[in-house]
């Protein structure tokens, strides 16, 4: 994997920080901050992934995301949200191959994340790599917990927590679902 040096996300706005990224496959991608021009890119990438991709991002069935949905997924204020797109170039210009992202908790000190990548571009480290920045950009605005929950049946999800540290639980309130939880602090 090759990276530039990581730029904290601060209130300077969305157009800050940008990587390109290098996967396994050798195709490069753009790690950018999600902002409200992305409203199509957005839903083309949810409507492109598949039923199960989808079933996994969002715990329930989402076939086409609402514009109110979409609003929510672009709106992003880069304080207590953080969102970034891995975009990669192709004969239409460019697409959303990867989306993550995570929002506060009330009290600022934890955070719940998610991470999606597009069925096509799954193996090759992009997973990886976003969680990476979300966790690096955490980590340096002193959140002091990142937790997902995901579908105990989301194997892939499962593997990238335990790759980065992540120690998983049963949700108490769901036994179909799984929490991953990472201490971001020493």
């Amino acid at each position: 994997m090759n990276s530039s040096p990581l730029v904290p996300v601060a209130s300077d706005g969305p157009g800050f920080p940008r990587w390109t990224e290098t996967l396994r496959n050798h195709r490069q991608v753009v790690i950018r901050p999600i902002t409200p021009l992305d409203k199509a890119a957005e839903r083309e990438f949810i409507e492109g992934l598949s039923t199960e991709a989808r079933h996994f991002r969002f715990l329930g069935a989402v076939r086409s995301p609402s514009d109110a949905m979409i609003d929510k997924l672009t709106r992003i204020d880069h304080v207590h949200d953080v969102a970034f797109a891995a975009v990669a170039a192709d004969d239409a210009g460019e697409r959303f191959v990867g989306v993550s992202r995570y929002g506060t908790d009330a009290d600022g000190r934890s955070c719940e994340c998610a991470v999606t990548i597009s069925d096509g571009w799954q193996g090759h480290g992009l997973g990886t790599i976003l969680m990476g920045h979300l966790i690096d950009v955490a980590r340096a605005r002193g959140i002091e917990t990142m937790y997902s929950m995901d579908s105990a049946e989301n194997t892939r999800m499962h593997d990238l927590a335990k790759a980065l540290g992540f120690h998983t639980r049963p949700d108490p309130d769901d036994a179909t679902q799984v929490i991953h939880q990472l201490a971001l602090q020493d």
